[in-house]
């Protein structure tokens, strides 16, 4: 006897309710990875069931060639996973969107066209890590351009209106918060004197918001007396519950409030390009010094007010200061990989050294953390895993051999690593 329609609607209804109630499941389990260093801004996942041993060709779900060159790190949401590149020597600023579970390019668009400058041989013209809020992606390329497509690849706003120039190239991320896209921008003099605002402070250094939805500046502030750097900025909440934009550069430590861009708080912290992103943890931001200054790893303390100089300096530790990669903060240790392969964990709230390793190797890629792990990407592609905790225990060692300086992306279970050519999705298999 044929089932009649009620009942089949019936039936219908019972599926696309256990349809919802899977996807919820599945959705709680994963955790999108929409910016440089995750959502926390801290490089740190709380999945679990993240592969610990791979290589080339073992626990490899797929590889997908990338063309142009670009040090910008992968960013995933949902089933999708972007990244950004630069072709024709660096003219063509593209983004990429490619399917989580295949690798598949569903597409490729040039955003921009960009007149290429001065850089670093360590850096690129598309170096900046996207962004992405599940509405609009938002890229950052080496002139300074910012721009955000939709999840089709059509573009709904470009911003030139801030042009770039620095001594080593563009090399900070942009973040996220609410409806505002913010950015640090430290440049230097294009013109003579080029040692201004790279050797010699001025005050051209600023930070900025831009409206998500339009591309049009919410609020920009000056820095004040500062030099170049390319440090991402943090979000730090303080006791009245106020965000605010904790955000470092070469000479400076700063705080600015996240809905007006009013300059809270400044610190002196000597030195210039300075790279490591701003790490928070135990009401403390945990910065690197810069270069030609006192190279030190530092920790100030946060939710000061005015020209506090270095009064709200909590300790600093003279020994390990990497160049490039930026801290890890777990429980009550802070981790650190300097750029020539020694690895330390410090007390966070005393920067007492806990223990001191050496690896080997060149390192420039920020360390990630999951599981009680933490994952330390060499320049030559090499991935060795290490016990987050007190005692220095490895826990596997992962060879792809070939040249990395962008920084893990970990999502639903995976690890997405971007090498000079190609980007590799790692899982369990």
């Amino acid at each position: 006897m044929p089932t009649s329609l009620p009942k089949v609607m019936k039936i219908l209804k019972y599926l696309y309710l256990w349809s919802l109630l899977l996807s919820s499941i599945v959705s709680g389990r994963t955790e999108n990875w929409p910016c440089f260093r995750g959502s926390g801004h801290q490089g740190i996942c709380q999945e679990t069931g993240l592969p610990l041993h791979w290589n080339a060709t073992s626990n490899v779900l797929w590889k997908t060639e990338i063309p142009g060159e670009s040090w910008s790190s992968p960013i995933v949401w949902g089933d999708r996973v972007f990244l950004t590149t630069a072709t024709d020597g660096g003219a063509s600023c593209r983004i990429l969107s490619l399917e989580a579970r295949s690798g598949k390019v569903i597409w490729n668009q040039e955003v921009l066209k960009q007149k290429t400058g001065h850089k670093q041989g360590r850096n690129t013209y598309a170096t900046p890590t996207p962004g992405t809020d599940g509405q609009r992606v938002y890229a950052v390329f080496g002139d300074g351009s910012f721009v955000a497509v939709d999840f089709q690849g059509a573009t709904t706003w470009v911003n030139r209106d801030l042009p770039f120039y620095g001594e080593h190239g563009l090399a900070t991320s942009p973040i996220l918060w609410r409806d505002q896209l913010i950015m640090a921008r430290d440049g230097s003099n294009e013109s003579d004197p080029k040692s201004l605002g790279w050797q010699q402070p001025w005050d051209k250094g600023f930070v900025v918001a831009l409206d998500t939805k339009t591309g049009q500046v919410r609020w920009k502030t000056g820095r004040g007396q500062s030099r170049i750097g390319h440090v991402s900025p943090n979000i730090f909440t303080n006791a009245a519950g106020e965000a605010e934009i904790i955000s470092s550069a070469g000479d400076v430590v700063q705080g600015f409030a996240a809905k007006t861009g009013k300059l809270l708080w400044s610190s002196k912290n000597t030195g210039e390009g300075v790279v490591p992103s701003v790490v928070l943890g135990r009401n403390l931001a945990f910065v690197a010094s810069g270069w030609g200054g006192r190279e030190s790893i530092k920790a100030f303390k946060l939710g000061g007010r005015g020209d506090l100089i270095e009064s709200n300096l909590a300790w600093e530790q003279k020994k390990g200061m990497p160049k490039v990669p930026s801290y890890l903060f777990v429980k009550s240790w802070l981790f650190v990989i300097g750029d020539n392969g020694v690895v330390m964990c410090l007390q966070a709230e005393t920067g007492e050294t806990v223990w001191q390793e050496r690896l080997g190797g060149s390192f420039s890629a920020s360390p990630v953390a999951a599981e009680g792990r933490i994952y330390l990407t060499a320049d030559s592609g090499d991935t060795t895993v290490i016990e987050a905790g007190p005692e220095f225990r490895v826990l596997a060692s992962n060879p792809i051999s070939e040249r990395v300086q962008a920084s893990l992306a970990l999502s639903g279970g995976r690890l997405y690593l971007r090498s000079a050519q190609n980007l590799y999705c790692i899982g369990n298999e």
